[in-house]
């Protein structure tokens, strides 16, 4: 049985390139974290209550995964470090699933229920529509790249 030391030395050690994977999602996280940063005090919680910098995180980061995974699976497969850096470091980083949930616990505590709910149900049900936007608006991209390499 291998001990304590193995784990970390797999987990980063330098077999298969998983150091550079790990700082490849390091540094998306660190400029999606950046960026979410700047839109949270962009867009802070006003009087009235709603968090619209979390929502537009969130429901923003929704619409670019579904977008950016039919781009990085159809167009760019090869690219090793792409998906890792975009999709898991730096969307990971900039959508926020625990400020999210947080807000909605406030709002509630704070006895703004209606509020809390119609927050957590409207950046579901908006997160799905756009994640599904997404998809279709890559889709469509990449079949109006075929179709050109093809007639081309």
């Amino acid at each position: 049985m291998a001990g304590p030391d193995a784990v970390p030395f797999v987990v980063l050690g330098p077999r298969n390139g998983q150091f550079r994977i790990l700082a490849t999602v390091s540094a998306g996280g660190v400029l999606g974290g950046t960026a979410r940063y700047g839109v949270e005090h962009t867009l802070p919680v006003r009087d009235d209550g709603f968090p619209w910098g979390t929502f537009v995180v969130n429901v923003g980061g929704a619409l670019v995964l579904g977008f950016l995974l039919v781009l990085i699976l159809e167009l760019w497969p090869a690219r090793r470090y792409l998906r890792p850096l975009l999709a898991i470091g730096f969307l990971g980083s900039f959508t926020t699933f625990s400020t999210w949930m947080l807000q909605v616990y406030e709002l509630a505590d704070a006895d703004r229920m209606g509020l809390a709910v119609g927050y957590l149900g409207f950046t579901v049900a908006t997160g799905l529509v756009v994640t599904g936007l997404g998809l279709l608006l890559g889709r469509a991209l990449v079949a109006r790249r075929q179709r050109r390499t093809d007639s081309g």
